[in-house]
This record gives C-alpha cells, sequence and structure tokens, in this order.
C-alpha cells in the first residue's frame, strides 16, 4: 500500500470476548495492513467481559483508537461513530468475530489502490473457500441482493457482505441512519444513488453457527427488505 495513504479499519464490537484478540492479532499480521493505519475499535456496550479485553488491547497496542457507545444501539451507529472518528484514506469494515479473515485485505484494497473503484464489496459468492453451513441462508442472502440491484442498477452478488471498503472521502458525505444491520441495504443504496465507481472481488469465509455466537436472524432480514425499499425508491 503507498505511504501516502492511511488505512482506518473499523471494527464495531458487541459481545465477543471470546473472539475480539484474535481479531486483532489477525489485524496486525495482515501483510496489506503493514502502512500506515489506525485500528478503531467501537464497543456496543458489551456486557460480556468484552470490555475488559479491549481496554487491555488498547492500552498495549497504539494502533487501536477505543471507543464505546453508553448503550447497545447496533452494528450500524457503531459503524457511524467509526467513520467519524477515522482519520484514514481508506475505511475499510471488519467484524469482530472471524468469519471474515484479514489477509484478505490485499484483494479488497487493490481496486481502490489502483484508482479503479470508490467502493469495494468482498464477495462470499465469488469462488472463495467458505464454510458450507446454513441453506435458507444462502437463499435469503439471494434474494435480497437480488431485490437490491433491481433497485439499484447494480450487479452485485453479496450486497450483505460484511467485508466492504471505501474511499473516506465517499462514506463521509453519506448521511447514515440506520442503527442495526439495516446499514448493508443502505449503504448499497446511497453508494449507487451517488454514482460511486463499485466493485467486487472474491473473499473467503468462515461462517458461524448460532451455537457459535451468530447474531443475524430472520427479522434482520425482514427489516432489510424494509430498507432495501425505503433507500432503494426514496
Amino acid at each position: 500500500m503507498s505511504s501516502l495513504l492511511k488505512l482506518s479499519i473499523v471494527i464495531p464490537v458487541y459481545n465477543e470476548q471470546r473472539w475480539i484478540a484474535e481479531v486483532v492479532r489477525r489485524v496486525l499480521a495482515a501483510e496489506c495492513a503493514r502502512c500506515p493505519r489506525e485500528i478503531i475499535i467501537v464497543d456496543d456496550c458489551s456486557t460480556d467481559g468484552t470490555s475488559s479485553v479491549l481496554r487491555e488491547l488498547a492500552e498495549r497496542i497504539p494502533e487501536i483508537k477505543l471507543y464505546r457507545q453508553e448503550r447497545n444501539q447496533g452494528k450500524g451507529a457503531a459503524l457511524r461513530l467509526g467513520f467519524r472518528e477515522a482519520t484514514g484514506d481508506i475505511i475499510l469494515v471488519q467484524d469482530a468475530d472471524l468469519e471474515y479473515d484479514p489477509e484478505d485485505y490485499g484483494v479488497l484494497l487493490q481496486p481502490i489502490l489502483k484508482g479503479n473503484a470508490d467502493v469495494v464489496f468482498g464477495s462470499r459468492f465469488l469462488g472463495g473457500p467458505h464454510r458450507v453451513l446454513y441453506f435458507w441462508h444462502s437463499v435469503g442472502n439471494m434474494v435480497l441482493t437480488t431485490f437490491s440491484n433491481a433497485l439499484t442498477n447494480l450487479n452485485l452478488t453479496d450486497m450483505e457482505t460484511g467485508y466492504k471498503a471505501f474511499r473516506a472521502e465517499v462514506i463521509k458525505q453519506i448521511d447514515l441512519q440506520q442503527d442495526r444491520f439495516g446499514f448493508e441495504p443502505e449503504v448499497t443504496a446511497k453508494v449507487a444513488k451517488l454514482g460511486a465507481r463499485v466493485y467486487e472481488v472474491p473473499i473467503s469465509y468462515a461462517g458461524r453457527t448460532y451455537a457459535e455466537g451468530k447474531k443475524i436472524g430472520w427479522k434482520d432480514g425482514v427489516k432489510a427488505l424494509f430498507c432495501i425499499l425505503k433507500y432503494g425508491i426514496g
């Protein structure tokens, strides 16, 4: 990565005591993250011991900037705070579990670094290795992505992906409103309306089961449909 560019990695966290230290270790070890960078972690009012782990990490890792929400508000709200505080030229969203691998940073950032893209989606359905899990989740994702594409006129394969990277000047001009997982369809619709150059690249995916802490559920799928309509038509 060019020495002239700074990378901001924004990590929203809620009750990830089991995983967060390993996520941070992998972020620091990622080859493409060895550059001017900051790791912005937003603790969304965790209650399981995550907060103490984060404080310890922030004390010994200078790249970490730690923020805490006073009440649990959701992924979208945590990301809004993280985006506001980011000072990098490129902003990348990293979930706080082990479903997405920071080793994919290189392929995720390449279209932006080459000057071809303003926004990059990391797709779990373009051929990268992935853990085999829930059939109906994949069907739901396909339905949501297709519906979103119909209203945005994009041809994404994975609108709901947790791996998204943005040129900072693009994401910072978007007025984001959704507090929870509605962030994904909202930001997709608003990026499309801006006329931003969107790329999609293959990434690996090690999905979690609900027993392992997966949080998104069918109610979030219904909310996503609402958001696709609200921001796609509005």
